[in-house]
């Protein structure tokens, strides 16, 4: 035990005395004899802190990473750059070893840090109120789906298949232990078909689930769809990415009334697929069906202003049968993340970002279309993704390109067989031009 715990055996003797014990052992005497383990742990010994260092590098560099790597994989998680302020704030212990506030009002900073979160995703979105972020993109698109069944009391809800594939499933292990009843609506050149959209749509769907940019890379006609929607008295429920809100007019103007996305790309490393953050946004009606919590700005009996846990939904904080989900952690370190990095960049560099994104995007589009390697699958407009079809087996580009140093595209066949070959590309804002052309250069020698 001295190996783990940073006592002194003068100190643990005093503290075994205290309590009336001659060892250690004798605090696991209710354990039985013939459970105990008899002889030492199967792990190798102890390593110093050089040799820890040097093991755990060796290890590290076996990956592939970044620094190394050019990425023009998205499909859902995506590489921006990450203002240095980021992490070098987010390491402060006051926020690095934080957890839930479970006596919120005295972790002022706590609160008002999530304050200032919600507001900002509020301003994106074109929202009334944002709670304190889920785990990720999937399931914040999921927990919506489940808010506007219980504010309409419908038990349908359909979901266009241009969605995050990876979402829908998501949604599907919803809707299978929630009653909820699924349809899938189809596409029509890589966005919502509307016609089939009206032709499905009944008295008892209770939302339209879309997002836009969507997995194509494709934007969607939203108050299009909104229309549809509300005709049929049902709810509008919009997955988007965050930058992309820098340049296109919020979810709100054009009529959703519950908005999600994945907040990854604001300011959160790739990290191997996680841990990411999801936010949610939504219209005032709904704020008591919001899963999670929302910290509100109030003032003391001094008139100062403060922050307060306004609503907690979920089973620890209310009765059980009145919970709205059992969402149990609020991803706050990742929200802060995105807080610091909007921070940072604030409305003009977000769009900076974003038309960065656009441009680079686009150009990188053409380049390759140039080659006579591939052709074009849809008409429209897209953001930072794109897809092309190849003229060639894709797993072998994708193997040619990682011998050299580049991280390829999405194939899509797995997921859209309809779509052989189909290639998604994403380009954000930290592609260099060089990097763009040497992708290009790549591919044309594969």
């Amino acid at each position: 035990m001295s190996n783990y715990i940073p006592n002194t055996d003068m100190q643990q003797l005093q503290m075994l005395q205290d309590i009336g014990v001659d060892n250690i052992n004798d605090l696991f005497s209710d354990i039985p004899e013939n459970v105990k383990l008899k002889k030492p742990l199967d792990i190798p010994e102890a390593m110093s802190e050089i040799e820890l260092s040097t093991h755990m590098r060796q290890m590290a560099n076996k990956n592939n990473n970044l620094e190394e790597y050019t990425c023009f994989l998205g499909a859902g998680a995506y590489d921006h750059y990450i203002p240095s302020a980021v992490n070098n704030l987010l390491s402060r212990q006051e926020f690095y070893t934080a957890y839930t506030p479970y006596q919120p009002e005295i972790s002022q900073g706590t609160l008002q840090a999530i304050f200032e979160y919600q507001t900002m995703i509020c301003r994106l979105t074109g929202m009334d109120v944002a709670n304190a972020s889920l785990y990720d993109g999937g399931s914040a698109l999921a927990e919506a789906a489940v808010m506007a069944c219980e504010s309409t009391r419908r038990n349908e809800i359909i979901v266009i298949r241009s969605v995050h594939p990876e979402s829908r499933e998501i949604l599907s292990t919803y809707a299978r232990f929630k009653g909820i009843s699924l349809k899938e609506a189809e596409i029509k050149n890589g966005v919502a078909d509307i016609q089939k959209l009206e032709e499905i749509i009944s008295e008892n769907t209770a939302a339209v689930l879309v997002q836009s940019p969507n997995f194509f890379g494709a934007i969607e006609d939203l108050r299009e769809i909104a229309q549809v929607a509300h005709k049929n008295k049902s709810l509008l429920v919009v997955s988007c990415d965050p930058i992309s809100l820098a340049i296109l007019k919020s979810p709100g103007d054009v009529g959703a009334d519950i908005v999600v996305g994945e907040g990854q790309a604001l300011g959160n490393p790739l990290s191997f697929g996680g841990p990411y953050l999801g936010f949610m946004a939504a219209k005032k009606p709904f704020t008591r069906k919001m899963p999670g919590r929302i910290v509100g700005e109030t003032v003391d009996i001094n008139g100062k202003r403060g922050y307060v846990l306004t609503l907690q939904t979920r089973e620890q904080h209310i009765r059980r049968e009145k919970a709205t989900s059992n969402i149990c952690s609020n991803q706050a370190l990742n929200a802060l993340a995105a807080t610091i990095y909007l921070s940072i960049l604030g409305r003009k560099g977000l769009k900076d970002v974003a038309q960065l994104c656009v441009q680079k995007a686009h150009y990188a589009c053409n380049e390759l279309l140039k080659t006579g390697l591939f052709s074009p699958v849809f008409k429209g407009g897209f953001f930072k993704e794109f897809m092309l079809i190849y003229h060639g087996d894709v797993e072998k580009l994708n193997k040619h390109l990682l011998d050299r140093k580049i991280i390829g595209g999405f194939a899509v066949d797995k997921l859209y067989p309809e779509f052989d070959n189909g290639y998604i590309v994403a380009v954000t804002e930290k592609r260099t031009k060089n990097e763009i052309d040497r992708f290009v250069s790549e591919v044309t020698s594969a």
